[in-house]
């Protein structure tokens, strides 16, 4: 009896808990890197504060390499995952408490920084998990779904969560109750997912510590895995691709939401939240969804060298939306939509070409491991311009910043062209390369 009951929590259906698990992976970081600059847009902080405290909230994402061989060796994949559900969720329900009160930013910003490690954590442990648990089939089968539900918390997060909080903004006509009932809905949501997960997960046999494994000699392992991936041939100009390729889209992403909530006689576009939620929320992200996947499927065709320069092009040319917004400043919410979407698709289907070169530049020895190694870089291309970008706007105005973020892609354009890249590679992709280019999900 206690075999048969052991057999099913481990061949629990990939149904019952691949959703939910990507699910609840996407809306911590969604609601720490977006949902947050909307909010504290909304409490009256200026760009530059907003920027630069917000992007100081990339650092875990940036540096998760350098302690995810830890979640290999202590505990399970598993438990990772249920405990740091619970901590984000309580995570959430401390920010709920902290928002009406007067010493909110400096507490706020401190929950925040803890989930953010508590996220990046729960990456790790996510993406390990999903490896242990599932078969080479399943795996292949359900990368799209995981995606696909990454994408629909990404939503949640940017859409629903927003519009909820501009509605109670509205009916209630205090920003920061409102905001701490959205918080503590989603508080409500992710303890609801720790319980589910820590019922449903399944336990594979596999998935255990490595207790014979000690702390010096995974130190010993990783010290060597860091010193083959900066001795790789070409690392100089990769690492330059990789911390350039999405230069100007690090700034604009950062100014986004408050161009669109800031007044015209500032610059912007004097949306409410609801609308921001709606047109950049929901609209964008779907728009961005889109553009990743005919990226994917035009770059399986024909291979990433085909198609690195139509997308290094893509995702820096729709800049020139934003600048055109900020000149006419429509009243319709049709052009706004539309602008967004196309700025948001072009990223889309420009950011394939970067998934696919850091899969590229990652083959060999450690594959994983320097793929991990990338992604950090890729954080690190983000956080340092997105902290930048505040105080650049409040120098030279949203139309002028958004002028400036479009010269900003010129180091991308110039990089393009020195890279070498294998004809062949990404045509028909493996099942292999298919799985991991999934498992950046957007960062």
């Amino acid at each position: 009896m206690a075999d048969s009951s052991l057999k099913q929590k481990t061949k629990r259906s990939p149904w019952a808990w691949v959703p939910t698990l990507y699910f609840a992976e996407g809306i911590p970081y969604v609601v720490v890197m977006t949902v947050s600059v909307i909010m504290y847009k909304r409490f009256g902080l200026s760009n530059t504060e907003i920027a630069l405290y917000t992007g100081w909230l990339y650092l875990p994402w940036v540096i998760k390499p350098l302690w995810s061989p830890f979640v290999d060796i202590l505990k399970t994949k598993r438990w990772w995952v249920v405990t740091m559900q619970l901590l984000i969720g309580a995570g959430f329900a401390g920010i709920a408490f902290i928002l009406p009160t007067p010493f909110y930013l400096q507490a706020s910003l401190a929950v925040f920084w803890l989930m953010a490690f508590s996220s990046a954590t729960h990456d790790i442990a996510a993406d390990g998990f999903y490896m242990l648990a599932l078969d080479d089939s399943q795996q292949s089968f359900f990368v799209g779904i995981r995606s696909t539900f990454y994408r629909f918390a990404t939503i949640f997060g940017q859409g629903v969560l927003v519009i909820i909080a501009g509605y109670l903004e509205r009916v209630t006509g205090k920003i920061p109750y409102a905001w701490s009932i959205v918080f503590f809905i989603v508080a409500g949501l992710f303890i609801a997912l720790f319980l589910y997960h820590q019922f449903i997960l399944p336990k594979p046999a596999s998935d255990k510590g490595v207790s014979e494994a000690t702390v010096a000699g995974i130190l010993t392992e990783f010290g060597k895995t860091f010193v083959s991936f900066f001795t790789k041939k070409g690392i100089g100009l990769s690492i330059a691709f990789m911390l350039l390729y999405r230069l100007s889209e690090a700034m604009l992403v950062k100014m986004a939401s408050p161009f669109l909530l800031d007044a015209k006689n500032v610059g912007g576009l004097g949306l409410t939240t609801e609308q921001v939620g709606i047109v950049y929320g929901t609209v964008g992200v779907i728009a961005l969804t889109l553009g990743g996947i005919v990226g994917g499927i035009v770059a399986s065709r024909q291979g990433l060298k085909f198609w690195l320069w139509p997308m290094a092009l893509s995702i820096t040319l729709p800049h020139v939306v934003y600048i055109l917004l900020s000149y006419y400043h429509p009243e319709n919410l049709i052009w706004i939509n539309l602008g967004v979407a196309v700025e948001q698709f072009g990223y889309g289907f420009g950011f394939t070409a970067y998934m696919l070169y850091l899969i590229y530049f990652s083959e060999g020895e450690h594959k994983t491991a320097h793929y991990s190694i990338c992604t950090g870089f890729m954080a690190l291309g983000m956080m340092l311009p997105g902290m930048a970008a505040g105080w650049i706007q409040e120098q030279l105005g949203y139309h002028n910043f958004f002028i400036f973020i479009l010269l900003c892609s010129i180091p991308t354009l110039v990089v393009v062209p020195f890279l070498k890249i294998d004809p062949d590679f990404g045509k028909g992709k493996k099942k292999k390369e298919e799985k991991t280019a999934e498992q950046i999900d957007n960062q």
